[in-house]
């Protein structure tokens, strides 16, 4: 279950991205869906390794290199999807803060609230 809600949520936030930036884009929500899906297994697979290779920048920029990973990771599921485009590095810059916090927010409004009694 957490597993399809987690794609709903990276779903909605692909969707909001699309909305506020130009540059990036979907051209059916066929490509949406599959691109949420693709996000997921680099999100989960790929992306720790390269942090972890990028490790020695990230420390040097004080972890602001963890943010280029994010938008290459946006970039490389652009490339794999077709009907995903993004029009360039700074729009997957842009795109990939804006997709962190819109999903950030929507995956804690949407669990529930275990508070014991």
């Amino acid at each position: 279950m957490y597993l399809i809600a987690s794609l709903l949520v990276n779903a909605l936030a692909l969707y909001v991205t699309d909305f506020l930036f130009v540059g990036i884009g979907f051209d059916s929500w066929q490509a949406l869906s599959v691109s949420a899906i693709v996000l997921g297994i680099l999100n989960s697979f790929i992306r720790p390794v390269v942090q972890i290779l990028a490790l020695p920048i990230s420390i040097l920029t004080f972890g602001i290199f963890a943010l280029v990973v994010n938008a290459v990771m946006l970039l490389l599921a652009s490339l794999i999807v077709p009907g995903f485009h993004i029009a360039g590095f700074w729009s997957a810059f842009w795109g990939a803060i804006v997709l962190s916090i819109i999903s950030t927010f929507l995956s804690s409004i949407s669990k529930p609230n275990h508070a014991t009694n």
